[in-house]
This record gives C-alpha cells, sequence and structure tokens, in this order.
C-alpha cells in the first residue's frame, strides 16, 4: 500500500512526472502555434468557416469563468461522414484528465510545464478572496501517480511549502478521513487539517468526497456527478445546453445517445442502431465499463453479465463506414491516422484538457490515442471489436494495479503529429467543442445546488435515478 510522501520546495524533477520518450520531444510547431494563439484570434477563425456562427456569443463562452469546473479533459473522435463532412465528436468529459505526462514542454526553459500553469493560473486564483480554514496543503490520488506527483512538486514550489501527496482508494479510513467537513490525514500518528487540495480520484470518487467541504477542492465531487465522471448525466447536460447553443449557431457533436437504459432494454437499441452500438456503464472510466457491439456475440456476451449499476446509455457505434452504426443523423465513420507505410490507418482519439483562468477556460494540453489494431473495411462474427475501437491506455496488470500502454501514445511532437491526419482547424474545432462540454457540465453543477449552497438531492434523483449510483454518495 502506499504512503503519504512529503514534497519540499525546489525539488522538481522532470523525469518523475513525464514519459521518457515525451521528456525529449519536441513539440509540433502548429500545436505550440495553437496553444498561444488567444481566444479572439480563435473565434475570429472559427466564426470565418462557420458564418452562420453569433461571434459575440462564441467569445462569451471563451471567456467563460466556471463555478465549479476548474479542470476538464474531453475525449473527442475526427469523424467524417459519406460526403465527406469532417468533424470533432464529443465521446466523454473527464474532471480527473490525465494529459500532463504526454505533453512535450511548450517553453524549454520551464521545465515544470502544465503543471505549474494549472497551479499558478488556476490553483492557486482559486483560493484567493476565500475565507480558508487553518490547515496545510495536498494532493490526494487512487490513480496516475507519476501525474499527482507533478502536481503535488509543482504546488510546493508555488506555495514555497510543504505539500502532502495523500494515497486515497476505495474502503481507506484509517489515514485519510472527514471531520466537519474538513479534510484530514494522519501524518506521522497525527491528524493534519487540509486549506486545499488538489484531488486525482478516479474510482467511485463521490463515495470519497463530501457534496459539501470546507477544504477547497479542485475540483469539487459535483463536477463529477454533473457528468465529469457521470455519462448519463453528461449528455443530459449537453442536451439541455444545446438549446441555447443552438440559437447561435453552436452545438455540442456528440453521438447520438439514449438515457436510462434497462439492462434487459439494451438488445432493443442496440437493434434499432442497426446491430451495431456501444454501451456504457455511465459512471466508469479509464476505458472500463465500455462495451462496443458489432455483432450477436457481442451483444450475448453483455448480456450474459451481471453489472453492479442498474442503468445504461447506448450510443451509435463509429467504426469504419461499412460497419458505422446508422442514426438520425446518418452515418459516421473514423477518420483514422495517416496510413502507414503498410497502408494501415487506425483509430485514435484527442484529449483536449482545458483550465479555468482569469481569462475563461484556456489550453493546457493535447495528446492522441490509437487503437491496438488498423481499422478494417469488415468484421466477422468472432472479431473483438474493442481491438480496433478501444483507444484508451490504461490497464490492470495480474496483480489489479493500474499500467498505461504508452506504445499507442501519441504525442503532439513533430513525429506524432504528422500522423493524425489533422490540420489547424481541426484543432480550433476540438478546442471549441471541449469549451461547450466543460460548460455544459458546469452548468448543470450550478443547477444541481441551491441558493444556499446545499445539494439538491431530490433533483438529482430525478435526473439520474439510479438507486446503486444514489447509495454510494458520502
Amino acid at each position: 500500500m502506499a504512503k503519504t510522501e512529503i514534497f519540499t520546495p525546489g525539488n522538481f524533477e522532470q523525469e518523475n512526472h513525464w514519459y521518457p520518450t515525451v521528456i525529449n520531444a519536441t513539440i509540433h510547431p502548429m500545436i505550440a502555434y495553437f496553444m498561444e494563439l488567444g481566444s479572439d484570434r480563435i473565434a475570429e477563425r472559427y466564426c470565418h468557416l462557420h458564418p452562420g456562427v453569433n461571434k459575440g456569443y462564441l467569445q462569451q463562452l471563451m471567456s467563460y469563468r466556471p463555478k465549479y469546473y476548474q479542470l476538464a479533459g474531453t475525449d473527442l473522435l475526427h469523424v467524417t461522414t459519406e460526403r465527406g463532412n469532417r468533424q470533432m465528436v464529443v465521446i466523454e468529459n473527464n474532471s480527473c484528465p490525465s494529459g500532463q505526462k504526454s505533453m512535450p514542454l511548450l517553453n524549454d526553459f520551464k521545465e515544470n510545464g502544465g503543471y505549474m500553469r494549472f497551479i499558478e493560473q488556476t490553483f492557486a486564483p482559486l483560493l484567493k478572496g476565500k475565507r480558508l480554514i487553518e490547515g496545510g496543503l495536498c494532493v490526494v490520488y487512487d490513480k496516475n501517480y507519476m501525474e499527482a506527483s507533478g502536481y503535488a512538486q509543482a504546488m510546493s514550489d508555488y506555495f514555497n511549502e510543504t505539500v502532502y501527496l495523500i494515497p486515497y482508494y476505495l474502503g481507506d479510513t484509517d489515514h485519510v478521513k472527514w471531520e466537519d467537513n474538513i479534510l484530514k490525514s494522519n501524518i506521522n500518528g497525527e491528524w493534519k487539517s487540509f486549506r486545499a487540495c488538489f484531488r486525482y480520484l478516479t474510482q467511485k470518487p463521490w463515495s470519497r468526497l463530501p457534496l459539501k467541504s470546507k477544504t477547497i477542492i479542485a475540483n469539487p465531487i459535483v463536477t463529477c456527478l454533473a457528468g465529469g465522471r457521470n455519462k448519463m448525466l453528461a449528455d443530459k447536460a449537453y442536451s439541455m445546453f444545446n438549446s441555447e447553443l443552438e440559437e447561435n449557431g453552436l452545438t455540442i457533436s456528440r453521438p447520438e445517445t439514449i438515457w436510462d437504459v434497462n439492462k434487459n432494454e439494451i438488445p432493443f437499441w442496440v437493434s434499432k442502431f442497426g446491430g451495431r452500438a456501444v454501451v456504457k456503464i455511465p459512471y466508469s472510466n479509464a476505458g472500463q465499463g465500455v462495451f462496443t457491439i458489432v455483432n450477436d456475440k457481442e451483444l450475448e456476451d453483455f448480456m450474459s453479465r451481471d453489472y453492479e449499476y442498474d442503468q445504461f446509455i447506448v450510443q451509435s457505434l463509429i467504426g469504419n463506414y461499412e460497419w458505422s452504426s446508422t442514426g438520425s443523423k446518418g452515418k459516421f465513420y473514423h477518420v483514422g491516422t495517416v496510413p502507414n507505410a503498410k497502408l494501415e490507418s487506425y483509430v485514435l482519439d484527442f484529449r483536449f484538457m482545458i483550465h479555468a483562468t482569469k481569462d475563461g477556460y484556456k489550453p493546457l494540453n493535447i495528446y492522441a490515442r490509437r487503437a491496438a489494431k488498423p481499422l478494417v473495411k469488415s468484421l466477422d462474427d468472432g472479431t473483438h471489436s474493442w481491438s480496433y475501437l478501444g483507444t484508451n491506455l490504461s490497464f490492470k496488470d495480474k496483480e489489479n494495479n493500474w499500467q498505461s500502454d504508452i506504445s499507442r501514445l501519441l504525442m503532439m511532437d513533430r513525429k506524432g503529429f504528422n500522423k493524425l491526419g489533422i490540420g489547424f482547424d481541426d484543432l480550433i474545432d476540438g478546442y471549441i467543442q471541449t469549451i461547450m462540454a466543460t460548460i455544459a457540465i458546469d452548468k448543470m453543477a450550478i443547477s444541481l445546488y441551491g441558493v444556499n449552497g446545499n445539494f439538491k438531492k431530490k433533483l438529482f434523483q430525478s435526473l439520474n435515478s439510479d438507486e446503486s449510483l444514489i447509495n454510494e454518495l458520502m
């Protein structure tokens, strides 16, 4: 079992917080240019290509300052239609996103990279003007030690004080507790209080973080429940926000999605999508709880298992042109990577990480991931479709520990970016989709709290009636 670690100022070492292949990589000039472009120029370019968009409204979105959602990562697919209409499609939003360890430095002389940008531009301002309790600073985590420790070291360097990196797994009660809504941890036999923390809790975080906290948390747990770790409510948030966006020529693009589906209803909806669909447990992450179904065998395998939650979402499947779902908006299929020497093209997804600043959301990191096997024109009945469509790098080894398959990581360096088959305007499209999806979830989070700051549990239950989830709330 991991132990609490202590980080002190002046000890940031790159090799501890980036993948080895990333440390010596040189960022692609287009990515560097995009990261520094600025909101006004991005809005101008986007509206030039989409003349029906209300530019003033888009600029308001890009300067939006969230109440809850300070750091977000959106996963997007680069898709097209048979008529060549290419676009970025939102797959999910993540309130504990990884990405720092996968992004080459923007500036070789700022060796703490995006870790320090987040602490300096987002975390530190979050504490200003607040009535803070007496206590220290910490990072709590249950996964991704490499990045969690990077945030802890950057936090220590910025605030010039000791920062504690605290492992906090499901069921941990011996060294972490909440007392009067204050986070406390047993440090060398003494319970220490914390005035603020950055949290990287991915597995059922609502079972360990309270709905109301005197310790400042980035991100607070409501961001998970409102959509950052809840695919069900995320899609409802997108639908609600789209009614406003569409009046201004915008929309959050995502696969056609059916909510609140009971297990016994899944075969019906898979059939409605032409026998090809994606079924998701709404509250899982890291590629867990996502099932791609392209034939009867995969549907039978899914239906034969037991699951800990009662409700699912079913989405149209985006694959190759010959075996994608046909929904109400037609058929989308993957653009894929640029063909390699074997003329193979792979499914890939993009992770856009954004963070809240005084000027609105700004890009923090970008990376891409590819599937294990190249796309094929047809699938036989025995094919395991996940190997062609699944892009997440996380997996559990034989000891049930999280590992990453970095052989499928596509960095934003000079070599990796050229494989992606995307251009500057695709980056802008993905960035704006990320901003809109994140704002939708922040607005949902705001609606879940009343004027008095109390969580509206009845409203949440009306939107997300899965009793198994309700019973897990701390």
